[in-house]
Formats: structure tokens, C-alpha cells, sequence
């Protein structure tokens, strides 16, 4: 039973992404994080917990600007280390191995961003 459902969500996932190629690319966190997440927990090897962490930083970095603009605002990286710390440690219990739940993580990774910009802003420069 337990791989029929496997192979009934590779069958689903598939499709979407057949489905949801015809849309365009991923525009969101939300799609980013919810293509992510479904396609590592179907691996064998891969937990919760992993699937988690490495689906919020591939879709919190891609955001990062150019090493150009990392030198003139030096505090563009460790705002986006800062939303990757936070969204790790506040967010990542949204998803459950059947739902990423990308809304829920991607309204409290935009908290995240909130968060670090004004602790970064009210910090000496």
C-alpha cells in the first residue's frame, strides 16, 4: 500500500510540473518552496527536517542580487543569512510530509524579512 501511494504522488507531482510548466517558471517562494519540498520527500533518504532546511535556503538565496551589489551594500548577504536563520527556526514546522503548506511558510519567511531588516537597520553601521 505504502508504495502505491509513492508512486501515486510521483505520478501527481509529475504532472504537475508538466501541467505547471505550461504556466511559466516557478514566480514565487511559495511555488519555489512547494515544487522543492514535494520533489526532496519523495526521495528515500531525504526527512523532514532536510527537506525543510534545504527547500528554504534554495528558495530564500535565488532572491540574493549580484556580488556587484553585495559590495555596495555589504549587508544585502547577512540580511539573507538572517532570513534563512529565522525562517529555519520559525517556520520550517509548517510543512508536514503530505503539504508543504507554501503559504503558511512563505507569509512567515516574509515576518523573517521584516525582522532582520529592522534589526539590521537599527544596528550601528
Amino acid at each position: 500500500m505504502k508504495m502505491e501511494l509513492k508512486g501515486l504522488l510521483k505520478l501527481v507531482v509529475v504532472m504537475g510540473v508538466v501541467v505547471g510548466g505550461c504556466r511559466g517558471d516557478v514566480n514565487s517562494f511559495r511555488d519555489c518552496y512547494a515544487k522543492c519540498f514535494i520533489f526532496c520527500m519523495i526521495e528515500p533518504d531525504k526527512s523532514l527536517c532536510t527537506c525543510t532546511t534545504q527547500c528554504l535556503k534554495e528558495c530564500i538565496f535565488p532572491s540574493l542580487p549580484s556580488a556587484t551589489t553585495m559590495t555596495v551594500h555589504p549587508h544585502t548577504q547577512n540580511l539573507a543569512y538572517c532570513k534563512l536563520g529565522c525562517a529555519t527556526s520559525l517556520c520550517s514546522n509548517f510543512s508536514k510530509p503530505q503539504n508543504p503548506d507554501g503559504k503558511n511558510v512563505e507569509s512567515c519567511v516574509g515576518s523573517c524579512s521584516n525582522k532582520c531588516i529592522m534589526s539590521y537597520s537599527s544596528s550601528p553601521p
